[in-house]
């Protein structure tokens, strides 16, 4: 009797490398999806209260129950981990070496925005982006200095969500994603095709560094939290309802992204979809940070509340770390 031989069992097909993070990336955004249709929605006001009705319609926040879950989540890793982790950063480490992390970071990431320049028709921001790398990558050692700023050539930042945006591209409803902060569908696909604009991307996956995409948004996260520690306690402590605040001022940042702070005074942004957005904004707080906004804002606000949100969200003009005065 004839017997055949056995067949060596192959293992399932695993991702490796940066295929992990393209991997997980799509897990995420599967999930994510899941829970905003499992999530618990918002529920409309009765039409016969036409104030109520149009105050739900500039939130634009039809998924708030769940979005305010995952924002108390969200607090509390930050209260447990990110800012303790962000101000051993910000006391280990003198100025100048937290002005150098961000710029490497900055530097690795001109692909990115280089890309989104393009797509956009800003072909005189992509020339200063090229400009950026190859004198910060040479004169500036890779980097770590931004000789180039010196030099005029100022940073700015690009990313597929802005893209989609000045392609006409709404914003959808607000979305409180875990860890990673306000965002919208429109931005938050945006994050997912910029993953694939990334160079870390591949450097994960053809020269078998893992998680190193993951490790360099951690460190830039962190080096974020640490310029805005006491920003952020003050916008807490000013806020009626700091979850209202938090999700003004996200959209109106994203708006001066968007419009690369060039809009006509007295407007607000059709994209923002939430009307006046001063209505959420705290009482006046100190001046806090020494770096200045965009000349022309989108809409009314307080300059140095804009740029302060948790987590990865914010990328600062570049400069010296702002020093709080305290009262």
């Amino acid at each position: 009797m004839l017997h055949s031989p056995a067949l060596p069992k192959v293992a399932p097909l695993q991702p490796h490398g940066g295929f992990k993070c393209i991997h997980g990336v799509a897990l995420w955004a599967v999930a994510l999806f899941g829970l905003a249709l499992l999530g618990g929605c918002a529920t409309p006001p009765p039409a016969d209260d036409p104030e109520a009705l149009e105050a739900y319609k500039e939130a634009n926040d039809p998924l708030e129950p769940m979005n305010r879950y995952f924002f108390e989540l969200n607090y509390a890793a930050d209260e447990l981990l990110f800012k303790p982790l962000a101000g051993w950063y910000y006391v280990a480490l003198p100025n100048f070496a937290q002005d150098g992390v961000r710029n490497v970071i900055r530097n690795v990431h001109s692909p990115v925005v280089l890309a989104n320049d393009l797509f956009q028709g800003e072909t005189d921001r992509a020339g200063v982006t090229v400009e950026r790398f190859l004198v910060n990558s040479t004169m500036g050692l890779g980097g770590l200095f931004d000789i180039a700023s010196r030099m005029g050539l100022e940073y700015h930042d690009e990313d597929f969500g802005q893209t989609l945006a000045v392609h006409g591209v709404g914003e959808g409803p607000y979305l409180m994603l875990p860890l990673l902060g306000p965002s919208n569908p429109r931005d938050a696909v945006g994050m997912v095709v910029d993953t694939f604009l990334d160079p870390l991307t591949y450097v994960g996956i053809f020269g078998g560094v893992d998680n190193i995409g993951l490790g360099a948004a951690l460190a830039e996260g962190v080096d974020t939290r640490a310029r805005n520690l006491k920003t952020l306690d003050t916008i807490r402590k000013g806020s009626l309802d700091y979850y209202a605040t938090i999700r003004s001022l996200y959209r109106q940042h994203r708006n001066d992204e968007i419009s690369n702070g060039r809009a006509p005074s007295g407007t607000t942004s059709p994209d923002s979809g939430t009307g006046d957005g001063q209505s959420f904004l705290p009482a006046p707080a100190p001046q806090v940070s020494a770096v200045e906004t965009a000349p022309v804002p989108l809409v009314p606000r307080q300059p140095e509340l804009a740029k302060a949100l948790p987590l990865f969200i914010i990328k600062e003009p570049a400069g010296a770390i702002p020093v709080t005065e305290e009262p």
